[in-house]
């Protein structure tokens, strides 16, 4: 261990910790926060995980729904998990109890505790984390690693680092091959290309919805400005159609009220009917908000047409896995950057301009159901963890 940048490193994120300290807290009264940072940066109600287990960690929700298939395949009593986000933890809650807040790194010192192994989602990359895991006895892996052609001279900027973070990471499963050329350059060892997780496996329909008459459009993982672009688009869409109805599905829950009323105000101005699916989950409105979490994929099963949000924007895109499984036909933006991989192995998905989603929406008939081109194979990593 290079001893010198480990207690530098220590020593500025404590300060960069006690300098935050006043701004954490003012934080902590917003909603969107109440229980990751409390947690997180003052261990309310966040003891250390037991040891001696399998360590998953993560951030996002859909993060927390793709690596159920890795969680799957181990006993119940292995399994450690953290997140860093508030619906990232309520997805790991129902895989175990021993799920946590991932503290933030100086508290790691004190608080992480000897286990099997680390597993580490994507690109989370946290110094201390893999620095304190290794030493302590861990197998430290990285998987479903990727580097997108946009974040990758940024990391190359500080590229020394990174190198300093692979030296305690034993084995990387990278997304594609250009991701492993990318890891590598960075000092990452032992990587192999397993595809993405995220088309492994998929979560199932856990409800059945009756599908109500007409054509069905899904706006799905929207975000702020996306949900006004496509109320225009389906306004347009229910003049020549009046039998279609549209579902919307915000990304994040701390939305749901603004996009309430966004709906409330463009339902009354066009005389639609709306409703809160919270309130009421039948579908016949001509407009229904899902203001609840979980029930992408039940929608997904009931769609025509999803409008996949996060790429209207430059957000990065969403994964549009879950709704090929469906066969539904995708129309998605072209800021979906950070799904590259996961879209370039799916057939069928129309990429459009903003501005040119009225018109596309119109000549829905002219799109094509999507599936898959080929799927991934998680097994090098399930063999990994078993031979721990």
């Amino acid at each position: 261990m290079n001893k010198v940048f480990f207690y530098f490193y220590s020593f500025i994120s404590s300060i960069i910790y006690l300098i935050a300290l006043p701004f954490l807290l003012l934080l902590s009264l917003k909603s969107k926060y109440k229980s990751s940072i409390p947690a997180r940066f003052f261990l309310w109600r966040n003891r250390s995980l037991k040891s001696n287990g399998i360590w998953f960690h993560l951030c996002s929700f859909g993060e927390a729904n793709a690596i159920k298939v890795l969680v799957d395949t181990l006993p119940n009593e292995e399994l450690r998990m953290t997140t860093t986000t508030q619906t990232g933890y309520e997805a790991i809650s129902s895989y175990t109890k021993e799920s946590r807040y991932l503290p933030f790194e100086p508290l790691l010192l004190f608080w992480l505790k000897p286990q099997k192994a680390l597993v580490v989602m994507e690109a989370e990359f946290w110094y201390l984390l893999f620095v304190l895991a290794k030493i302590r006895g861990s197998k430290t892996m990285l998987i479903n690693a990727r580097m997108s052609e946009r974040s990758y001279p940024k990391y190359l900027r500080i590229g020394w680092f990174y190198r300093e973070i692979f030296k305690y990471i034993d084995e990387v499963y990278a997304q594609t091959d250009i991701d492993k050329k990318r890891l590598e350059s960075l000092g990452a060892k032992n990587v192999v290309v397993t595809g993405n997780i995220k088309l492994s496996a998929f979560p199932i329909v856990n409800k059945e919805l009756i599908k109500p008459s007409g054509l069905v459009v899904c706006g799905a993982s929207t975000h702020d400005g996306e949900e006004e672009l496509i109320l225009d688009a389906f306004c347009k869409l229910k003049r020549e159609d009046s039998s279609a109805k549209l579902i919307v599905v915000p990304r994040h829950p701390e939305r749901f009220v603004k996009v309430a009323n966004i709906i409330e105000l463009f339902a009354k101005e066009h005389n639609l009917s709306w409703h809160r699916y919270k309130a009421d989950d039948s579908l016949e409105d001509d407009i229904v908000l899902v203001d609840v979490l979980g029930e992408l994929v039940n929608i997904y099963a009931i769609s025509d047409i999803v409008i996949l949000g996060g790429a209207f924007e430059p957000i990065g895109g969403h994964n549009a896995a879950e709704a090929v499984l469906f066969g539904c036909k995708i129309i998605s933006g072209k800021y979906y950057f950070n799904q590259i991989d996961v879209f370039s192995a799916i057939e069928g998905i129309a990429i459009v301009e903003a501005s040119n989603l009225s018109h596309r929406l119109l000549q829905h008939n002219l799109l094509k159901a999507t599936r898959f081109k080929y799927r991934t194979d998680i097994s090098p990593i399930v063999n990994s963890l078993k031979d721990i």
